[in-house]
């Protein structure tokens, strides 16, 4: 095993001052092999959209691990400063899940952009988010134009808004049909949407 080890060595360059063509290929290929078994380890849940916490996982990870690639840093070094940053991600994320307090204080929290219609400014403040901005998003994730057909729209910890529209009124129409004499009348409620 220890033989493996030291041709693994020399074959990626550990110890070089300068690294051939080869050498920075096998470190990529054996960094990316790593990354991928780093990402399921820590379930993926930081290469999604989720909140800048997670994001930030993503980028220092790709910056730290990048470094064994070029060998501005120790192989195994980065290896390990790659694992701890996931570990310690994971652990976060497990206290953040028992922990209101803790997942508010790491990711934040969502804010209320409008309630019932009308635009929550001083949340639209501290969110920074224009007028322009939300009626782009109220749009795009809702279809909706009219603010005042706005029950809620969020400001998540995600950086989404999310919007919940008013139900509108649905008219109600009642049909009587008789079918023949002496038999029931049926009466047939029909609803608009």
């Amino acid at each position: 095993m220890q033989e493996f080890w030291r041709s693994l060595s020399e074959l990626i360059g550990v110890g070089n001052d300068e690294l051939t063509m080869w050498q920075v290929g096998l470190r990529a290929l054996l960094i990316y092999v790593t990354a991928i078994l780093l990402v399921k380890i820590g379930e993926k849940r930081f290469m999604g959209k989720n909140t800048a916490f997670d994001m930030m996982l993503g980028i220092i990870l790709g910056s730290v691990l990048s470094r064994a690639i070029t060998g501005s840093a120790p192989f195994s070094d980065v290896i390990w400063a790659g694992a701890f940053l996931v570990g310690l991600h994971w652990l976060f994320s497990v206290i953040s899940y028992h922990s209101d307090w803790f997942g508010t204080l790491i990711k934040g929290s969502e804010r209320i952009l409008v309630k019932d219609g009308q635009i929550q400014w001083e949340n639209m403040r501290k969110s920074h988010i224009s007028q322009k901005d939300l009626e782009m998003a109220l749009y795009n994730v809702g279809k909706v134009t009219d603010l005042s057909s706005v029950k809620v729209a969020r400001f998540e910890r995600s950086g989404d808004i999310s919007v919940i529209p008013l139900q509108k009124e649905k008219k109600l129409h009642v049909v009587e049909v008789s079918v023949r004499e002496g038999v029931q009348t049926v009466r047939i409620e029909v609803t608009e949407t």
